[in-house]
């Protein structure tokens, strides 16, 4: 049986066919990961793209976008080195890396 419409989906971990709707998989247990509330959203449980995008290019050296996607230990190293002007650099490639990335795969990544 595979689905055929989008009210059905495959569990991540054991490949059962799910409804769209669960959040946990009750053959195998495993929580699904939260894509989207809607087609074309750009938003990840509060988490937008392009918001990580722009934390990253314009405060990437506080590792602003860090904590945004709840990395506290690496928004905390950006911190520490600041002053060094590699969390900048690094911030900049991470920001238009963001922009880059589908929405669906932004949301495989920090959903």
């Amino acid at each position: 049986m595979s689905p055929t419409t989008t009210a059905t989906k495959y569990c991540h971990a054991c490949a059962q066919i799910l409804d769209s709707r669960a959040e946990v998989c009750p053959q195998c247990g495993v929580r699904q990961p939260m894509m989207y509330a809607r087609p074309g959203a750009t938003t990840v449980r509060g988490r937008n793209r392009v918001a990580a995008a722009l934390f990253a290019i314009l405060l990437g050296a506080f590792g602003v976008h860090k904590f945004y996607l709840g990395k506290v230990g690496l928004g905390v190293l950006y911190l520490v080195f600041f002053w060094t002007a590699i969390p900048a650099l690094v911030g900049l490639i991470e920001g238009i890396i963001y922009l880059t990335m589908s929405d669906m795969d932004f949301a495989a990544k920090f959903g």
